[in-house]
């Protein structure tokens, strides 16, 4: 496959005639779905709409020049949105100009932290985000960014807060409800879930907003109660540095940090099963530079946090985008409308966006790997549905949060509680397999064979000990030897080399042999630095098991395992 370019020059150079069309169609197509969207996920994220739009400009350019994908599609998100709605909230009031600022500074640390994250080739850490603990999560905000827009949809004020608390203001304030809102509203959901299922090249989020917009600009249901989106500047921002202090930084940076993680793992997931598709590869380094300049330019052209999205980048690719030309053309187009179409957008209702946000955000609640995960890996069902439930109950960062720490102390736990296995022979053969799993294999008498599936290091010593001296002590016949299968230990660090010198000299005492089997190079090393090497003899040191059961049997070590090297 051939690397995605990420130059500017390198896709203009090469462009062809046909890439120029399949650009161009792409290009306007997803245009069309961005300008409802992006106002759609601004007011989401409590900003006026038109930062959506200024979101949708600046960034797609900037991405265009420097991202690796040729498909990927960037713009306002609803997961990031969401999250710049609650870091932000806390700080400042929704709509007003201190939470505009707050929401620039934020995307500009944002893409500070994803450029820095570029810089230092850090892309690995996005793997601290395990697929369980992101559905969980995604399927958490699906519900709660749903239920926030409730207030829109009923045509009642709700006062913000937990899922439940929301969703108990709606019940008993529905004797409030706006019936002409929510008929707009339910109408929308409706429409676009028809569009979707029986239209689905029509742009249906253009179409609702234009149904909705003439509806309330012809019948005058502005007047009888329906919340539109009001007058929306027209023209492109001036570039200019958002203001901060120390305050401010402090107070954000745990949402940055949650964004920028959570952002490029939206953008790398659909980039790379795009790119896979189309035969190239993504650098994801490089998509961290490129959506991290992004986000820096687009916070100084009036942009809040933006990321690549799963929609509309399959919509992109499906539209026939072939180079990053097709997101220059999505901000050209996006440029022109601020310019030239921004009063049509006066009378657009508030419950249509609503409803483009609700019915976005509910095909994220990912029942599908719930079920996958129960046939499969039950304990990571656990993480999901632990991440889903501190994201419900406790709020978005905080179930972040604690999805990621419980997938690191499971992966703690796993790694200093080790699988291991008392290997037997199988039958006519010289072939050692885990007794549990094949009951034809047979421990052979007087000899522990044991195989260890980990590095062995301080984390495990202790575990790795007991199970050991477990084995030994219920042995019936005695043991007269143990064997260690090390093909599966990759490394060996001080602490399990001193405590290999340590069940030496207890196995020593207790008549019993030690020998290994398989030892690779680096764990050779280490034995040969700190004594163990020497202290047992190269005679203990043999390629399989099969030699060294057979050398403990005969009490003599096997012809091919007496040389230091005879071990891989």
């Amino acid at each position: 496959m051939t690397r995605g370019r990420n130059l500017l020059a390198s896709w203009v150079l090469g462009l062809r005639r046909e890439d120029l069309r399949g650009d161009l169609v792409a290009g306007l197509t997803t245009a069309v779905m961005l300008i409802p969207q992006g106002m759609a996920y601004a007011m989401l994220a409590g900003l006026p709409p038109i930062v959506g739009l200024y979101a949708s400009t600046v960034p797609l350019a900037i991405y265009a020049f420097l991202g690796s994908s040729r498909q990927l599609a960037v713009g306002p998100v609803a997961m990031v949105s969401l999250l710049v709605a609650t870091g932000v909230g806390t700080m400042a009031e929704p709509g007003t100009d201190a939470y505009v600022s707050l929401a620039l500074l934020l995307a500009l640390m944002v893409g500070a932290l994803q450029l820095a994250m570029g810089m230092l080739r850090a892309g690995f850490l996005v793997n601290f985000l395990s697929h369980p603990v992101v559905s969980g999560f995604t399927s958490a905000a699906a519900l709660v960014i749903g239920t926030s827009q409730l207030g829109h949809l009923l045509g009642i004020k709700l006062e913000r807060g937990p899922i439940y608390e929301i969703v108990g203001q709606a019940l008993s304030r529905l004797g409030e409800l706006s019936p002409v809102t929510f008929t707009i509203g339910l109408g929308s959901v409706i429409a676009l879930l028809a569009l979707r299922r029986f239209a689905p090249r029509l742009p249906a989020a253009l179409i609702v907003v234009v149904t909705g917009t003439l509806a309330v600009w012809g019948l005058g249901l502005h007047e009888h109660g329906v919340a539109i989106v009001g007058d929306v500047p027209a023209g492109l921002p001036s570039p200019t540095l958002p203001a901060f202090d120390l305050d401010s930084l402090a107070g954000l940076w745990p949402t940055a940090l949650a964004i920028a993680l959570v952002g490029f793992m939206e953008s790398i997931s659909v980039g790379k099963s795009i790119a896979s598709r189309e035969g190239y590869e993504l650098d994801a380094n490089q998509e961290l530079r490129a959506l991290g300049l992004a986000n820096v330019g687009g916070a100084m052209f009036g942009a809040y946090p933006v990321t690549g999205g799963f929609s509309r980048t399959a919509v992109n690719a499906q539209a026939g985008a072939r180079t990053g030309m097709a997101g220059l053309i999505t901000a050209v187009v996006v440029a022109l409308t601020l310019l030239l179409l921004t009063p049509a957008f006066h009378f657009l209702p508030k419950a249509v966006l609503a409803a483009i946000i609700m019915v976005a955000v509910f095909g994220l609640i990912d029942l599908k790997e719930v079920r996958h995960l129960w046939h499969v890996e039950r304990s990571e069902l656990v993480l999901l549905l632990l991440t889903f439930v501190a994201t419900l109950a406790l709020g978005v960062e905080e179930g972040i949060a604690v999805g990621v720490g419980a997938s690191l102390m499971w992966h703690v736990i796993r790694t200093t509680r080790p699988h291991t296995a008392v290997l037997g022979r199988l039958p006519d053969t010289d072939v050692f397999r885990n007794v549990q799993r094949f009951p034809q294999a047979e421990p052979v008498p007087g000899v522990l064979a044991l195989r260890i599936d980990a590095q062995f290091f301080f984390g495990n010593v202790t575990f790795l000990k007991e199970t050991l001296r477990g084995l030994v002590d219920e042995a019936d016949p005695p043991l007269h030897t143990v064997v260690i299968e090390a093909t599966s230990i990759n490394r060996l660090d001080s602490s399990a080399a001193a405590a290999l010198h340590e069940l030496y000299g207890w196995l020593d005492a207790r008549g019993i042999t030690l020998r290994f089997a398989g030892v690779k190079g680096p764990v050779r090393d280490m034995m040969q630095r700190t004594g163990l090497w020497s202290e047992l003899g190269p005679s203990a040191f043999h390629f399989t098991v099969d030699e060294a059961v057979r050398a403990a049997v005969v009490g003599t070590p096997s012809s091919k395992s007496t040389a230091p090297h005879a071990a891989a």
